[in-house]
């Protein structure tokens, strides 16, 4: 198969299982910690939540459910996406055999854990391991991290630090059946682009399996909607975002499974920015501007090179 120029999940999927592979958003109906502090300024769930995942139902019905109106015969096979709040806050006792009973599918190649650096206990973690491994499939832990910056995650209400970051994929790395990657947010009020290049080039630096990359939205009814309101910062407009996917894609390792590299928010609640584009479109878009400027992913990267510790952050900052 040859090399693309943006590692995707698509071609991730079709490389490792020689098929493509879906993913089933599912929600076992627990509300993410971070709420009762507030929660992040940016987020609303019902505008990522898919429009027929109701977490009333039992995962065995959402499974279902998402097979009808998801995977719509495209897929037969599907990865279990627990991208709703923040699964691992979930009592052990609870999540591990839920886990177990959703793995057992043979439809379903894995699992895909979305949660908080700061909610991955090192028992649970251990756990999950030997679940895998007993069940020879494969689990990517999706941290969500959005900044390596304190200002950036204070401004956000996160709650947590790049040190929790760093001992949750530190606790991951730890088993090799396991995988971990980390989301991003680009374009937080008060960031430049050399304070989100430094994340990338951060993040890059740790060799993860994965990374999910986000321009930022504003959802309609937020505390960033206000903020937005009160013209405290500006977006990103479509130009904007494929200059800067152009600066930050070569610096990416080529292993890296990019999940996503922009938002796709509900219309009905996404206040701004509005691109009027679909994500085909987005992506045909990018490919040419790759090709025309002879970059691929990976192409400067500088893994080995790039200052990965903790105390040489605080050093640069």
């Amino acid at each position: 198969m040859k090399a693309p120029l943006i590692r995707t999940f698509s071609y991730h999927c079709r490389q490792k299982y020689g098929m493509a592979v879906g993913k089933i958003p599912l929600d076992v109906g627990i509300t993410c910690p971070n709420r009762m502090r507030g929660g992040c300024i940016y987020c609303r769930s019902a505008s990522f939540t898919p429009s027929c995942l109701r977490s009333g139902d039992d995962i065995p019905t959402q499974i279902e459910r998402g097979k009808l109106h998801l995977l719509k015969g495209r897929f037969r096979y599907y990865f279990a996406y627990f991208q709703q709040e923040t699964v691992t806050a979930l009592a052990q006792e609870k999540l591990l055999p839920l886990l177990a009973a959703v793995l057992e599918d043979p439809s379903c190649t894995g699992l895909v854990l979305s949660t908080r650096p700061d909610h991955l206990p090192e028992k649970l973690v251990e756990s999950l391991a030997l679940l895998i491994e007993q069940s020879n499939k494969d689990c990517l832990i999706e941290l969500g991290l959005q900044s390596i910056h304190a200002k950036s995650l204070e401004l956000l209400n996160r709650n947590h630090t790049l040190d929790d970051f760093l001992v949750a994929v530190e606790r991951v790395k730890q088993y090799d059946r396991l995988q971990v990657g980390a989301h991003l947010i680009f374009g937080i009020p008060g960031e430049s682009w050399t304070d989100m290049v430094q994340t990338v080039e951060f993040v890059a630096g740790l060799k993860l399996d994965a990374l999910k990359l986000h321009h930022l939205q504003v959802i309609k009814d937020t505390t960033l909607h206000a903020m937005y309101l009160q013209n405290r910062f500006s977006l990103f407009s479509l130009e904007e975002y494929m200059d800067f996917l152009l600066r930050i894609i070569p610096l990416i390792p080529e292993h890296v499974t990019l999940h996503r590299l922009w938002s796709t928010s509900h219309p009905s609640l996404l206040v701004a920015p509005k691109w009027h584009v679909l994500a085909g479109e987005l992506s045909r878009i990018l490919q040419q501007r790759l090709t025309e400027q002879g970059l691929h992913q990976g192409c400067k990267s500088r893994v080995g090179q790039v200052v990965t510790g903790r105390t040489r952050l605080k050093q640069k900052e």
